[in-house]
């Protein structure tokens, strides 16, 4: 990984949905379903299914990353895990924010693939190392990557604060 890191701005992430989405409207796919990857996936499932007018999103919970630069050995779907039912013979696009290992994105294509009409995969960054190469990618890097959605640390409660009863 470079020691350079790419700083998306919510301006930029707007772009960049628009033209990932612009793309997947150029190669003709119209998915039925998009499947988002949380958290960082939707965000970007989000944005994809209005600028591809697609109201149909369903969410899968994947636990991954435990810190910074920190990982479980393998990826594990969190509860609840989606209905694959609900997926048969749809045209499945799943999103997320990044294909960094892609262990993320191969378990939740894995679990796809025996259910659907066709799924394919697209991310804001795709590293050089992953497993899956997506169909649709807005840009390729090796940098680390600061997301506007994680990049500052969680709201805490500020002391003083008065409750509503």
């Amino acid at each position: 990984m470079s020691e350079i890191r790419e700083n998306l701005t919510y301006p930029i992430f707007g772009q960049a949905i628009r033209e990932l989405a612009q793309t997947i409207a150029d190669d003709g796919y119209e998915p039925d379903i998009i499947l988002s990857i949380a958290r960082g996936g939707v965000f970007v499932a989000g944005g994809l299914a209005y600028a591809l007018d697609c109201k149909n999103i369903h969410l899968v919970n994947v636990e991954f990353y435990t810190g910074v630069g920190s990982t479980l050995e393998m990826p594990v779907m969190l509860a609840p895990v989606p209905n694959a039912i609900d997926f048969s013979n749809k045209k499945v696009l799943i999103a997320d924010d990044v294909a960094d290992t892609g262990k993320t994105l191969k378990l939740v294509h894995d679990f796809c693939l025996d259910h659907v009409a066709e799924v394919r995969s697209a991310v804001i960054y795709e590293k050089p190392q992953s497993l899956v190469k997506c169909e649709y990618v807005w840009k390729r890097t090796d940098d680390w990557i600061n997301f506007p959605w994680s990049v500052e640390p969680p709201v805490v409660r500020r002391e003083g604060q008065i409750l509503d009863a």
